[in-house]
């Protein structure tokens, strides 16, 4: 709370704006409101939390030094996915019937996600996003709360048909829309999913070959993705086109140096995409390499506690819930991450809780509230553990 405190009081004495001020107080109201209050109401993994609103935080204070306007509306839907978050935590906990949610869940999902087919706009080659009164958002990223609960609920009962065919729909749906990047989330979380729940090696290695398959098929089909590809291969051979902004991504990092260039300083606005795909190039152009890595070590924290809380679950269903949601955020941070740093080709998605997106941030935290829910009937059966011990002495 004190470093983002003094982050946001020099930027605003450096502009001189009220906004500056407000964001100053606000969003260590934010962190405090959801690391110290919210585990009054459930119990809750205290470290999981603190780690994903620092990431929250660490969002808006980036995207108001390169665009104010962006860091209040990011600053807007860190309040409400922090509502959103203490919604799903009560979901989780509260809801004993799953069965009519998921036959409600199916069709209203399908349907979601077919909407921008009809009433979409086309953004970097996909068309994924909705524009309602002035209000954007991408259903993908909604849908990905019924992809993890669909999964976990009819994986733990062993009823393969109908998780196969809300997959399989999807898939179709989002390549229809040309969003491969949202495809590849969907697809590998459906299959590590399924392979942890049931240790098929056999399945899951025909779930691979399918996959690399429909990743050559993609590849000879869409034109965005074949100029993904060889910009990722050698992006100066096109550096006033398809390559320039992986050139200016890298570039960024390595002004950075070890310790970077310093808050509010740097050209992050050089970077086409700097708000979304390629917020982690900005961070390291700022503060450097060493805040880099420390950044990618939180999202391995996440990860690493994501995957404790899943096993220390008593019921497969919510070991499946907390795995889904971790799976997601942990594919999500790989293939962003690696795509700015030129490991692989980029993929469009967004970032994880930094990237400027309303409909991202509210999803993720939907889904962190998801881990939490978990984590809080963990401690609850923890302690009535604890209790009967001390009875039985």
């Amino acid at each position: 709370m004190v470093f983002y405190f003094l982050a946001f009081l020099l930027l605003a004495l450096k502009d001189g704006s009220l906004q500056g001020y407000i964001l100053s107080v606000a969003v260590p109201l934010l962190i405090f409101l959801g690391t110290h209050l919210l585990p009054r109401l459930f119990p809750a993994d205290q470290v999981l939390l603190s780690l994903t609103h620092f990431l929250c935080a660490l969002g808006v204070l980036v995207l108001y030094d390169v665009s104010p306007t962006y860091a209040r509306h990011q600053a807007i839907a860190y309040g409400v996915g922090l509502i959103a978050m203490i919604f799903c935590i009560y979901l989780v906990r509260s809801v004993r019937s799953w069965r009519l949610l998921m036959l409600l869940l199916i069709p209203f999902s399908l349907l979601l996600l077919a909407l921008p087919m009809f009433f979409g706009q086309e953004t970097n080659g996909a068309r994924n996003w909705i524009s309602l009164s002035g209000v954007s958002f991408q259903p993908s990223e909604i849908v990905k709360l019924s992809l993890v609960l669909i999964l976990a609920y009819y994986l733990s009962r062993r009823r393969m048909l109908p998780w196969l065919l809300f997959c399989g729909g999807c898939l179709l749906l989002l390549m229809l829309q040309k969003d491969l990047g949202t495809a590849l989330v969907y697809y590998v979380t459906a299959l590590l999913l399924y392979w942890a729940s049931s240790g098929n090696v056999l399945f899951t290695a025909l779930g691979i070959a399918g996959g690399g398959g429909a990743a050559v098929w993609g590849y000879s089909q869409f034109a965005h993705v074949r100029r993904r590809v060889e910009a990722w291969l050698n992006p100066w051979q096109d550096y006033q086109n398809a390559g320039y902004q992986l050139v200016q991504s890298l570039v960024a990092i390595a002004s950075g140096g070890l310790f970077g260039v310093g808050l509010g300083l740097g050209a992050p606005t050089s970077i086409p995409i700097y708000a979304s795909d390629f917020i982690f190039a900005v961070i390291c152009e700022q503060f450097g390499l060493v805040f880099g890595i420390c950044v990618l070590l939180i999202y391995v924290a996440l990860i690493w506690r994501g995957t404790t809380i899943a096993m220390g679950a008593r019921h497969s269903f919510h070991a499946l819930i907390a795995m889904g949601a971790t799976l997601l955020l942990g594919l999500q941070s790989l293939l962003i991450i690696g795509g700015v740093l030129k490991l692989i080709p980029l993929t469009g998605v967004t970032l994880p809780f930094i990237s400027y997106g309303g409909t991202s941030l509210i999803s993720c935290l939907c889904l962190a509230g998801l881990i939490q829910g978990v984590e809080s009937l963990n401690e609850e059966a923890l302690a009535e553990d604890t209790h009967l011990a001390m009875l039985g002495q």
